[in-house]
């Protein structure tokens, strides 16, 4: 992925947790959406998914909906979700038409790939993630209720990050650090 487009990403993420006051982990998707008046609802209800989709976002141009498989664990379903909200977020072309998130995961789009990319990186803000002390693939999915296999990717980002030193070097990792410091603080994690 180019720089550029990985910035606008993390950004973007960040900016999401800063607009929506999201002061901790695990970060509710939901309250991000009910926020954004973005409609989340359970395929249980909607019956719409098809067979291998996560999940999926509508638009009419005027209000979304996303729809996600509430049969997964929740795990899943919160980094479903958070994966639909990067495609709005992000600006994704969605007009009239639907985004679906496969279970396929090695044949995904860029658009999808930057979706997931934004989904990690608003359930595991690195700052949150270094100021806690967490770092192992097994603590972030514990933590951030993601995934396993997402987990193993934001360690693997987090032992780059480490590597480099590169924490608190943008204005909005810094706003986010500071959202997120009383819950740091008082963290019994």
């Amino acid at each position: 992925m180019f720089y550029a487009i990985y910035r606008n990403i993390r950004d973007s993420a960040w900016q999401c947790l800063l607009d929506f006051n999201i002061d901790r982990i695990p970060v509710s998707v939901l309250s991000i959406a009910r926020n954004a008046n973005i409609t989340v609802v359970q395929n249980s209800t909607a019956r719409t998914l098809l067979n291998g989709e996560y999940g999926k976002t509508l638009t009419d141009g005027k209000s979304w909906i996303i729809i996600y498989d509430d049969t997964m664990p929740e795990e899943v379903s919160r980094f479903t979700i958070a994966h639909e909200l990067g495609h709005i977020f992000l600006g994704h072309d969605l007009t009239c038409v639907k985004y679906s998130h496969l279970k396929e995961f090695y044949k995904k789009p860029k658009s999808e790939q930057q979706a997931d990319a934004f989904a990690l990186r608003l359930l595991c803000p690195a700052c949150v993630l270094w100021s806690l002390n967490i770092s192992s693939a097994a603590d972030i999915a514990k933590y951030c209720k993601i995934p396993h296999n997402f987990a193993k990717q934001r360690a693997k980002r987090m032992g780059e990050l480490y590597k480099r030193n590169k924490f608190f070097s943008n204005p909005l990792e810094k706003e986010v650090y500071k959202k997120f410091e009383h819950f740091i603080k008082h963290s019994a994690l």
